[in-house]
């Protein structure tokens, strides 16, 4: 036979051979979401129903926080601990399903969420593709598996909020992790943690901004990024503790934590509060074996204070060394409380406003994005006045830039004077 159609043939039989693998008949499996719940304490209190996919500390699960809207997690934790267990990913986060809802994994290698009646909710979308098995490995990474051992489809390569340790935000794949609304709402939140080609940054979605604004940033590289990975190293100064770290594939780290105890069942997490947190697990510990391992927003302002939180301080407040201190109201600093909100602004199109001015402040925006100029002061007024949605704006005198604001929320006291704020309030 010739050589050209001997090849042909060869690549025609591998390809029948991968198209018609099958999962065997034992290694298929349906779940379906009902009866008892469980009792360990988990995180949101919720109640939930644990399946029999687990590999310690790892487990996955059907749980809701609201009636009758569940949600496919992991969740990390171990049964003889009585401390709280936490979710660290999720299938199907903002579409819910019901009882009786059903996980099956099929001959066909598709792994799929479905409804009672059928109606999927979530799939990995692998039928046909050679997957001949499933695997939970010891690093909580979910995998689909071809007869070689290839990795079809990976649980890691779609992340929620959480990290694990060695799992990646990569170019070509998920860039990002997305917070959770609150913990009795499971949808996509505010804060995002996004991998751009040059840099590390966080945004916040403002409930009246046109577009997410940029409210930190970690060291830019001049390199490209091409990923960013949660790691656990030893720590070469301690031989009982770990260095855990998020590293840029550009060099450097980002976030680094260093645990006094092997930090392996570690993750990393944006949070509902748009803080970014290690968790690491002490499996010594039978009681509150988490520990927050490092903040990236922390009391002491390092590497940056809680103030440059955007809802550190709810819908309105001046805060100062991460707490705070007054609501800046058109009548002068008050005494900060939950309560305390901006003045209502004017009817849309109303010209009849005026601003009240707050020097040596900051908003969560002016810190780290870019702005608008170089322009003058005023130019920067006219901006906010001829955009009624605009509630104020914000401006730094030494280097005239201009920061528009449809969301006030927390505002940074700072030491410099030529930082000013001017607040929208309706003439009476």
């Amino acid at each position: 036979m010739e050589l050209p159609k001997l090849f042909s043939l060869c690549l025609l039989l591998s390809i029948s051979f991968v198209a018609h693998s099958t999962v065997p008949p034992s290694s298929t499996f349906k779940y379906v979401n009902e009866g008892e719940f469980g009792f360990y304490s988990s995180e949101y209190a919720p109640d939930y129903r644990p399946l029999d996919i687990f590999n310690s500390p790892f487990q996955l699960i059907f749980y809701n926080t609201t009636p009758n809207a569940y949600t496919l997690a992991l969740r990390m934790g171990t049964r003889r601990s009585e401390s709280t267990m936490r979710w660290v990913w999720e299938a199907n986060r903002g579409n819910p399903v019901r009882e009786n809802a059903t996980l099956t994994f099929g001959e066909d290698g598709n792994l799929v969420l479905a409804e009672a009646d059928g109606k999927v909710a979530w799939q990995t979308y692998t039928a046909n593709k050679g997957v001949v098995g499933f695997k939970l490995l010891p690093n909580g990474n979910m995998v689909l598996h071809d007869s070689k051992g290839n990795f079809i489809w990976q649980s890691f390569d779609s992340p929620t909020d959480t990290l694990l340790v060695g799992q990646s935000l990569r170019v070509g794949g998920v860039t990002r992790l997305v917070s959770r609304a609150s913990a009795k709402e499971n949808s996509d939140g505010a804060y995002s943690l996004v991998m751009e080609s040059k840099r590390l940054v966080m945004y916040y979605k403002s409930p009246n901004s046109p577009k997410p604004y940029l409210y930190y940033t970690f060291d830019a590289r001049e390199d490209r990024l091409q990923n960013v990975t949660l790691n656990c190293l030893p720590d070469p100064y301690d031989n009982l503790a770990n260095e855990v770290t998020l590293d840029l594939s550009s060099g450097g780290w980002s976030v680094f934590a260093r645990p006094k105890f092997n930090a392996t069942l570690s993750f990393l997490r944006i949070g509902i509060d748009g803080n970014l947190r290690i968790y690491t697990y002490n499996n010594k510990v039978d009681y509150m074996a988490w520990d927050v391992t490092f903040n990236l927003f922390s009391r002491d302002g390092f590497p940056e204070s809680e103030c440059q939180l955007p809802e550190r301080c709810g819908q309105f407040g001046l805060c100062e060394d991460s707490q705070c201190v007054a609501c800046p109201l058109p009548s002068g600093l008050m005494g900060w409380s939950k309560d305390c909100e901006p003045v209502k602004p004017p009817a849309c199109g109303s010209k009849n406003f005026y601003y009240y001015k707050l020097e040596g402040v900051d908003h969560s925006m002016s810190k780290y994005a870019s702005g608008s100029g170089p322009m003058k002061e005023d130019d920067c007024g006219k901006k906010c006045s001829g955009d009624c949605k605009c509630l104020g704006y914000f401006y730094n005198k030494e280097i005239s830039k201009c920061w528009i604001a449809y969301d006030l929320q927390t505002l940074t006291k700072v030491a410099n004077s030529t930082h000013v704020g001017y607040i929208k309030a309706p003439k009476h």
